[in-house]
Parts: structure tokens; C-alpha cells; sequence
């Protein structure tokens, strides 16, 4: 097999565009996971053991539930219940969902990590409760767990190809598409994934130097 460097030239473009999608997706499904994540986090502090048990099973059937049966259900599975959604708008909220019940876990351990003494001074300056969660607790228990969130950022982008199981046509998708029509993959399924690791890396490094600047030990 001899590589055709004007063939790659041609697959790049589509392969950008793919790129965007992949993009968008990883965005939009972090925030999710990032807002979700903490929702189930603060609800699995409920006094209430129903809710709390509730949201442990929930969660815990989630994360134990493949990433692509979860988008095969939210895509092919839920407009039989008139809950119909385009494919990309599918995805992000499969990658959101699945994702959120890891996030929320990283949140768990950050809260937990907090002294024990803030929550004492809270309650002894008689702070409302909203302001301890969202003034002095949450704050530093983010700081404390940037990394860790950093790294689902990163797998999370990874796990974007699953999205080509529901029509997405992302980066993978755009590799895959380019290849069927010359019936050439070697090209566009390398420099898809020369991409894959190029945006990997740079993530890395973007939230390295994040960590550095507000990343506690």
C-alpha cells in the first residue's frame, strides 16, 4: 500500500467538517455532564434515603449500561413514545447523560474532600444554605478535582465515534464516508486519527496549565 498525498490533501477538508461536528458534540455533551453530574452529586446528599437510593440506582444503571445502547435507545427507542430528537442532538445528550453519572461521582469525592471545619463555620456564621453550597463549599471542592473532570473532558471526546452508530457524521464518520466512496481508507482513517490525537494532546496540555493555576492538592 503506497500513500497518495493528493488524495490526503482532498480528505481533509471533509475530514474538518467532521472535526466541527466531533467538536460540538464533545462541548455541548461536557456541559451536560459537567451541570447534570453535579445535580445528581447534591441530590445523592438528600436527607431523604428514597431519594438518595433512587438516585444511586439510576445512576449506577447508567454507568453500567453501554454508551451506544443508551444512544441506540435515546435515537431509535424513545420517538415510539413521541420523544423525537435529531441525531446529533441525540448524541450530545447521550454523551452528556452517560458521562454526568461519572462527573457526579468525581463531585461526590471533591465534597467529601472538603475540611470539615468549613461546613462547622458555615453553621456557625449562620450562612444560608444556598450561599454554604455555592460560596464556600462547591468552590473548593472544584478546585480539588479539575483534573479528574479534565480527564473525562478527554475521554469523553474519545468516545464521540460511538455517535456514527446513530448517523452522526463526526470525524470518524467523515473518515469512513471518504473511504467508501475511492474504496482508499488507509488515508482518511489515519489522518482522522492523526486529528483524534492532535486535538488529545492539545486538551491535555490546555488543561494542564488549568490544573497549575487553580488546581489545589
Amino acid at each position: 500500500m503506497n500513500w497518495d498525498w493528493h488524495y490526503s490533501g482532498q480528505v481533509i477538508p471533509d475530514l474538518l467538517d467532521g472535526l466541527r461536528v466531533t467538536i460540538i458534540a464533545t462541548i455541548f455533551g461536557y456541559l451536560i455532564a459537567l451541570v447534570l453530574g453535579l445535580v445528581w452529586a447534591l441530590l445523592r446528599r438528600s436527607p431523604s434515603r428514597v431519594l438518595n437510593q433512587a438516585v444511586r440506582w439510576v445512576t449506577e444503571f447508567i454507568r453500567s449500561t453501554p454508551l451506544l445502547v443508551q444512544l441506540f435507545f435515546i435515537f431509535y427507542v424513545l420517538p415510539a413514545w413521541g420523544v423525537t430528537l435529531g441525531a446529533l442532538t441525540a448524541g450530545i445528550v447521550g454523551l452528556g447523560v452517560h458521562y454526568s453519572t461519572y462527573t457526579a461521582e468525581v463531585y461526590r469525592a471533591g465534597i467529601d474532600d472538603v475540611p470539615r471545619g468549613q461546613w462547622e463555620a458555615s453553621r456557625a456564621l449562620n450562612l444560608p444554605r444556598r450561599r454554604v453550597w455555592f460560596a464556600v463549599i462547591l468552590p473548593q471542592a472544584v478546585r480539588r478535582i479539575i483534573p479528574t473532570l479534565g480527564n473525562y473532558l478527554i475521554a469523553l471526546f474519545k468516545d464521540t465515534p460511538f455517535l456514527l452508530g446513530i448517523t452522526v457524521v463526526e470525524l470518524l464518520g467523515s473518515a469512513y464516508d471518504a473511504g467508501a466512496h475511492s474504496l482508499k481508507y488507509l488515508e482518511p482513517i489515519t489522518v482522522a486519527g492523526l486529528f483524534f490525537i492532535a486535538v488529545s494532546v492539545v486538551s491535555s496540555l490546555a488543561l494542564r496549565r488549568l490544573e497549575h493555576r487553580y488546581a489545589t492538592n
